[in-house]
C-alpha cells in the first residue's frame, strides 16, 4: 500500500514459489482489489459455515485474491482472477470453496477443496494440483516452455494414454494430482486429465509436447 491508501496494481509473488513462478506472477500479473473474505466472517458463519472453513478462505485470499495472470493452456484459460467466496459443503463431506470465476462459461467452477488442492467441480470433484502454488507453477512453465520451446505439439483423446513417459521426471514444483508435468532430456510434457476425470469424457485428454529445449528452456529457475 502506498501513500494515500492506493494499492498498486503491480503484485509481489508470495513466498514459496520458484524463481520461474515468481518472474511470472510480477512480470505477467496484475493485482485488483479482491474479495473482503473476513467482513463476511459473521454472516457465513450465521449461515453455518465453520469458522475454520471462512479462515481458510480467507488465508487463501490474503496469499492469492485479486492476482490475475494469463490464460491457461487448457480449461478454457482457467479462473479470470483468483479470489475466494463463500464456501459450500459439509462437516461430513469436507469443504470447498471458489477459486475464481472462470473467463467463459463452462461445464464446471475452479475450487479449492478440502485438502487445499486446487481443482475443478461439476459432475464431480477432480484435483489438479496439491495447492493454488502448484496451479500457478503449472502455468508459469507453460509460458516458459512456449517461449523457448523449438517445437509445440499437441495430443489430444486416446493417444495421450500411449505417450512413451520413460527417461522422463516429473516436475515437483507443479504439486500434480490429475495434471501433470515431466521433464525429459531435451523436451517438456504437460498432461491434462482433469476434464477426461471430471466429466467423464476421454476425447477431453490432452497432452502438450515442448520440444527442442535447452537446459534454460527445460528449468527456467
Amino acid at each position: 500500500m502506498t501513500a494515500g491508501g492506493f494499492v498498486s496494481s503491480v503484485p509481489v509473488a508470495p513466498a514459496g514459489l520458484s524463481g520461474r513462478a515468481r518472474r511470472f506472477v510480477e512480470v505477467d500479473g496484475i493485482r485488483l482489489p479482491g474479495q473482503d473474505v473476513l467482513g463476511r466472517r459473521d454472516v457465513w458463519i450465521r449461515h453455518g459455515i465453520p469458522a475454520a472453513e471462512v479462515e481458510r478462505a480467507a488465508a487463501f485470499q490474503n496469499r492469492w485474491g485479486g492476482l490475475v495472470l494469463p490464460p491457461a493452456p487448457f480449461y478454457e484459460g482457467g479462473p479470470r482472477i483468483l479470489d475466494a467466496d463463500c464456501p459450500e459443503g459439509s462437516t461430513t463431506e469436507g469443504w470447498w470453496f471458489p477459486a475464481g470465476t472462470g473467463r467463459v462459461s463452462m461445464a464446471y467452477g475452479f475450487m479449492i477443496g478440502p485438502e487445499g488442492a486446487f481443482g475443478i467441480d461439476g459432475y464431480q470433484w477432480t484435483p489438479l494440483h496439491a495447492s493454488t502454488d502448484g496451479w500457478v507453477e503449472s502455468l508459469a512453465l507453460a509460458a516458459h516452455a512456449r517461449r523457448w520451446a523449438g517445437t509445440v505439439t499437441r495430443v489430444t483423446g486416446k493417444a495421450v494414454d500411449s505417450l512413451d513417459l520413460a527417461g522422463y521426471e516429473p516436475v515437483p514444483e507443479v504439486q500434480g494430482l490429475t495434471d501433470t508435468w515431466w521433464r525429459g532430456k531435451d523436451s517438456l510434457i504437460a498432461l491434462y486429465r482433469g476434464e477426461a476425470l471430471g466429466l467423464d469424457a476421454p476425447q477431453c485428454l490432452e497432452a502438450h509436447i515442448y520440444g527442442g529445449l535447452d537446459e534454460w528452456g527445460l528449468n527456467g529457475g
